[in-house]
């Protein structure tokens, strides 16, 4: 199956867009420097704005400055000069499975489509709650459940019962992206196709995170995906469940 699991041209996620999203070219001590000098001038210029207004305005923009670079990762004077590979970006972990579901299509894109009902039957997902239509927050465990990360994600298309599909946002601690597609067979059965896509960060936090994500932790994922078949059809969805 090919790695670009989402086309561009329908403005979906695909790895490309992992790879190129959020962009780190600055290493983990760098940052720690920045964000360290970010505060201290920020700090400075406050404490002297009175006094020396000029200078005090230069240092709490510099600082300010600073600490987004440390924050994000992302240096614009290393982007202009195309300094984008200082630190090597971890290979992602790629879920695929495609199942035929004994539910009506509307039925089972309802409940996928409410988000936070997936860690009802994904176990490596500790929540996920909508913040609004588009936008939500994802927890979910290390292996082992040793620990937690989180990261925020936007829905990037959305088509009542045929599809769904979503990316992470912002500088995640995780980045991740999905796409499940819904087919009916009959009025009781659909064919469901998910692909879910994780991948560590890069910089030194993102080399210690991708050693845990290994192969285990693609079982854990896949084997998720295959239990929402049995969650669907062994019980009664409730009402509360379905609502959007």
């Amino acid at each position: 199956m090919s790695k670009n699991i989402i086309m561009e041209n329908e403005k979906e996620v695909s790895l490309n867009s992992l790879k190129n999203n959020n962009v780190i070219n600055v290493s983990w001590p760098e940052r720690m420097v920045s964000s360290t000098a970010g505060a201290l001038l920020i700090s400075s210029g406050i404490r002297n704005i009175l006094h020396h207004p000029v200078s005090s305005f230069f240092k709490t923009v510099i600082g300010g400055y600073l600490l987004y670079r440390g924050a994000s990762g992302n240096c614009a004077l290393y982007n202009a000069i195309g300094t984008k590979q200082m630190i090597e970006r971890p290979e992602p972990i790629v879920a695929t499975a495609k199942m035929v579901i004994n539910r009506p299509k509307e039925e089972v894109y309802m409940f996928w489509r409410r988000l936070e009902n997936l860690p009802i039957f994904m176990e490596h997902l500790s929540d996920v709650i909508e913040e609004d239509s588009v936008h939500s927050y994802w927890e979910a465990f290390l292996p082992g459940k040793i620990g937690k990360i989180h990261w925020n994600a936007q829905v990037i298309r959305d088509d009542f019962g045929e599809v769904i599909s979503w990316q992470s946002i912002g500088s995640s601690q995780l980045e991740n992206a999905g796409k499940v597609t819904f087919k009916a067979i009959d009025e009781n059965q659909c064919e469901l196709e998910v692909i879910i896509v994780y991948r560590a960060p890069a910089g030194d936090i993102g080399k210690t995170l991708a050693k845990w994500f290994n192969g285990g932790f693609q079982n854990m994922i896949q084997n998720d995906i295959l239990r929402f078949k049995d969650y669907m059809e062994g019980r009664l969805i409730s009402h509360e469940a379905l609502e959007e």
